[in-house]
């Protein structure tokens, strides 16, 4: 058996195979709600013959948001057109999973195929963004507000009202987004994080509202569904956020009751030169996985059958996340399977399609 077609079996939840679709924005939204295109799209992956499925950053709160058309799971009425996407992505035997964010200095934007800029508060689908400190992400961008302790507070009600909610939709595995520069990630790093209380500082003091996340989430979450974290391994500057705090925040979440860390890189500092090559992430996922003895997964530009093989053949990660692979191609675990010699279960109604 070709080992990107092994099972891997997490608690009592076992995934068919290693190929995850990452969480990807669409962008295409009303009010956080879900709609047939999301159905579509999810879907689409689902038939094609990926284990899990993970949803784009769905928003905890409308600030939360990194524009005015974002996903989210705030109110009660997004969870029904939720649960027909999950039911459908459980029919066709993968595993449904939701990420949970918060955008924090990084919201109230324009989609990005209209120009992506920030949306300023006093104008339609515009809002003040929250972050650890008052920097903005660009210098020209208007700065977030300091989060003070009532607004932590929400922050970790939001998340934990966003898992019950998750529930009732059908998702089996959450993922915290803490990557990519979005609010988590913000308290992370020292380059965002200047506080001077117990949020700030010292690296047990920038990982602290995450670890509270994680404790209300899980008060909330069932034992046996599966909890992920995505973190930014690197910023890929010197003075950042570095691979040695990645394996060191990895072993404290093992022994906070997370599944997986989903590794990726960068996001929380413009204008970074980040070496884009095939698999330019791996290592990350490989050197945490191997120093800390969590579950990793990883992303970014792994794009072909064989080069996705040889990272769970040698154990570099134990999934391997797709993107834009998957929007060119949503049936790519189906090709994949081809290429690699590998039987696998077709819908019945591909199969006249079959290789």
């Amino acid at each position: 058996m070709s080992t990107l077609f092994s099972p891997l079996k997490i608690k009592n939840i076992e995934l068919k195979n290693r190929i995850v679709v990452s969480p990807m924005c669409e962008y295409s939204s009303e009010d956080g709600f879900a709609n047939d295109w999301h159905l579509v799209h999810l879907g689409s992956f689902a038939t094609g013959g990926a284990a899990m499925i993970i949803t784009e950053a769905t928003a905890v709160s409308p600030e939360g948001r990194i524009t005015f058309a974002d996903l989210g799971i705030y109110k009660d009425e997004h969870i029904e057109k939720l649960k027909q996407i999950t039911d459908f992505i459980k029919a066709q035997g993968a595993i449904p999973g939701t990420q949970l964010a918060h955008a924090g200095r990084k919201a109230s934007h324009q989609q990005p195929w209209i120009g992506g800029k920030q949306i300023p508060a006093d104008q339609p689908n515009g809002w003040q963004s929250v972050s650890a400190s008052a920097i903005p992400f660009i210098e020209s961008e208007e700065p977030p507000v300091a989060l003070d302790k009532a607004g932590i507070e929400k922050v970790k009600a939001d998340f934990k009202a966003a898992a019950k909610r998750a529930i009732k939709a059908g998702f089996k595995v959450i993922e915290l987004h803490g990557a990519h520069g979005y609010l988590i990630n913000q308290f992370l790093s020292p380059f965002s994080n200047k506080r001077t209380d117990e949020y700030g500082g010292s690296f047990e003091n920038r990982i602290r509202l995450l670890l509270e996340i994680i404790e209300s989430v899980k008060e909330v979450w069932p034992e046996e569904n599966l909890l992920f974290v995505r973190i930014s391994a690197t910023e890929w500057v010197e003075g950042g956020w570095t691979a040695d705090d990645s394996v060191a925040l990895a072993k404290i979440l093992k022994n906070k009751g997370v599944d997986l860390v989903d590794c990726s890189t960068g996001g929380n500092i413009p204008n970074v030169k980040i070496p884009l090559t095939p698999g330019y992430q791996v290592e990350f996922a490989g050197k945490v996985k191997k120093e800390s003895g969590i579950l990793t997964g990883t992303v970014g530009l792994i794009t072909k059958s064989d080069q996705a093989n040889e990272i769970i053949e040698n154990e570099r990660a134990d999934l391997v996340f797709f993107a834009r692979e998957m929007l060119r191609d949503p049936h790519f675990a189906l090709r994949a399977a081809h290429e690699l010699g590998q039987e696998i279960k077709w819908p019945v109604q591909y199969e006249r399609a079959k290789w």
